[in-house]
């Protein structure tokens, strides 16, 4: 769990990130707009007029010291926490003197250091620190009073002998003092001294609670401070209040050798207010039963401006609760069963409670190849990708609302999905082929923003959700993933389609024919498809890189003036930089960037239209501080 004195700093820091979250998340795409040269120059002009002090803390023997709380004050006030080889650094100090000290529970204070901080220079400052009850300091237990220290004589014939002094050397101590610390204070310390030990042991009491509150545990968990936005054009980086901040906090641990649960949620404030709370167990390889089980609760709150987003949420929040739960049954070496269904409840449909099961069998005739086949129905309500539990904290919690494109309000789309897929490993590359075939009834069409240019925050965040019609898809995939090396992986993935489309009258159709013309397709139409990924990771540097681009046939036209479908592409690209001058502590701090004007998270056993049924999606930027301890 760490020591007492980095949960110290871990606390303070989280609490400081908390409020330059959304600062530093702006600023990170500010950048692509600025030239090189000035964010250089700012940083040059901040080095300049700052100091650095660095040193070392070791203890009587010359060993390093892990965890001492180093403070300076002065101009300024800075805290910092040496790491396993005793080294700390204390930085952007504005210029002058600098009283520094060095604590740790445990030990002896060590006599105060003045430093004076020149602009652009590092200041060197080495500590020893002796053990409470070494030989030369040994410590005796009188009744009620704590540790005494047994001195030489020496001390007695430097100690301060004013008035001041011999009151501070009778106080009244009680049990939770030790006559050790009080001997050794000196007049012009004493309060700087007390705050540091006070302040110490509390945060060590927490420590020692927590460590033996979870020391059998072994909990990972992740807690990201991000902030997100939507923009229309390059040129609304600069506009920050469009930007939101948004939180994530992901807590998990394996239970004995079985299985192990996760706890994720989600939350935001802004025009739109939302929390998703999910959890999870999921079952480790070796068992027969692979099974995984879990429950999510989300709430949307309206508190914006926008009357078409009043108008659909009367009540000015919505509710969606969902359980799930599937099971993969090995009977042999062979062959596996997987069944398993989603039940969800939404509180804004006519009809709220709706089941979408899944069935999978899955033959494995060699150690290379693997043939699966899947029976699934999926019901998705309009919306319901702002429910859906966080499974990447890089696009969740979401800020958008939606209304209905009618009076008639909402229908979900019900579709059954029938895949028969054979895969097989080649000199570490994994090959697949697939056939499909969807039965959609009220595909569902997305259309963000009535009008594209001058579009307010409102528009941006807002969409509208209508039904184009029942479709019937089939059609082939092949899929190609291999890892060109240790830090690149890559795959693609090819498919073509032939729908057929029951074009019936609706008020939703006729709206269409409107609004979005290209929305509404032909008797029948052949879709092809090419979605490909790249993840490269370079340890050295602690750089992850995440690309993903969606190019296809049929999608709406972006500016919705053209009346049949056409080509068009959509990506998302993450940036995970870690931060290795953070390893004071035991976490992995990472800096994050991601923009993508993909709307759909995932397109596994989805409709193949729900992406190319979004018009005019936003590009959604996201940034911020993740922590994963």
């Amino acid at each position: 769990m760490g020591t007492p004195q980095r949960t110290l700093v871990l606390s303070a820091f989280l609490i400081s990130v908390s409020g330059l979250a959304a600062g530093v998340a702006v600023a990170q795409p500010a950048r692509i707009l600025v030239s090189d040269d000035q964010p250089a120059h700012i940083t040059q002009i901040a080095a300049a007029t700052t100091g650095v002090i660095a040193g070392q803390v070791l203890d009587e023997r010359g060993q390093p010291l892990d965890g001492v709380v180093v403070s300076a004050m002065g101009g300024s006030t800075s805290f910092a926490v040496s790491d396993r080889a005793g080294q700390f650094t204390l930085r952007s100090l504005s210029p002058g003197p600098y009283l520094v000290r060095a604590h740790l529970d445990g030990f002896l204070p060590a006599r105060n250091t003045m430093v004076n901080v020149r602009p652009s220079s590092r200041t060197v400052s080495t500590f020893t620190l002796r053990r409470a009850g070494t030989i030369e300091t040994p410590l005796v237990t009188t009744a009620g009073v704590g540790g005494a220290t047994i001195s030489d004589g020496s001390a007695e014939k430097a100690r301060d002998e004013s008035e001041t002094g011999w009151r501070l050397r009778h106080l009244k101590r009680s049990i939770l003092k030790q006559t050790a610390t009080l001997a050794a204070i000196e007049e012009e310390d004493f309060f700087l001294t007390d705050s540091l030990q006070l302040l110490g042991r509390a945060v060590g009491s927490s420590a020692r609670l927590a460590g033996a509150l979870f020391a059998q545990t072994p909990l990972q968990g992740q807690v990201n401070l991000l902030t997100t936005g939507a923009l229309d054009s390059s040129g609304d980086l600069l506009q920050i209040e469009r930007t939101r901040g948004v939180a994530f906090f992901s807590l998990g641990a394996p239970v004995g050798g079985h299985g192990d649960w996760t706890v994720k949620a989600a939350l935001n404030q802004g025009d739109l207010s939302s929390w998703i709370l999910a959890g999870n167990y999921v079952a480790r390889d070796p068992a027969r039963h692979r099974y995984q089980f879990g429950m999510s609760y989300g709430v949307h709150r309206y508190e914006g401006g926008n009357a078409a987003a009043i108008v659909a949420m009367p009540e000015f929040a919505r509710n969606v609760g969902s359980v799930y739960g599937h099971d993969e049954w090995r009977l042999s070496d062979t062959f596996s069963v997987g069944y398993g269904g989603h039940y969800a409840h939404y509180d804004y449909l006519r009809e709220p409670a709706h089941f979408s099961p899944r069935l999978s069998v899955t033959i494995r005739p060699t150690e290379s190849t693997r043939v699966r086949a899947i029976a699934a129905r999926h019901v998705a309500a309009p919306g319901a990708e702002e429910f859906l539990p966080p499974s990447r904290a890089e696009v969740l919690p979401p800020q958008r609302t939606f209304a209905p494109l009618t009076r008639d309000g909402f229908a979900p789309e019900d579709m059954r999905h029938y895949e028969l897929a054979v895969e097989r490993v080649l000199n570490g590359a994994t090959i697949g082929v697939r056939a499909f075939h969807q039965t959609i009834d009220d595909q569902l069409v997305t259309i963000f923003g009535g009008h594209v240019t001058d579009a307010t925050t409102a528009d941006l965040g807002h969409y509208v959700v209508g039904n184009g019609g029942d479709v019937d898809v089939r059609g082939v995939g092949i899929t190609l993933t291999h890892a060109v090396s240790k830090t690149v992986r890559g795959s693609f993935d090819y498919s073509f389609a032939d729908a057929d489309w029951s074009n019936g009258w609706s008020i939703d159709r006729r709206r269409l024919g409107v609004l979005m013309p290209s929305a509404l397709r032909s008797d029948t139409e052949r879709i092809h498809d090419f979605t490909t990924s790249v993840e490269t990771a370079f340890p050295y540097s602690a750089t992850k890189v995440f690309f993903l681009y969606k190019m296809n046939s049929a999608y709406i036209r972006a500016d919705g003036s053209e009346t049949r479908p056409g080509l068009d592409g959509r990506w998302d690209v993450q940036l995970s930089q870690g931060l290795p001058f953070m390893k004071f502590t035991s976490a992995d701090w990472e800096m994050l960037v991601a923009v993508r004007n993909v709307f759909r998270e995932t397109f596994t056993e989805t409709s193949v239209y729900d992406e190319l049924l979004v018009a005019r999606p936003p590009k959604r930027i996201v940034g911020g501080i993740t922590v994963k301890f």
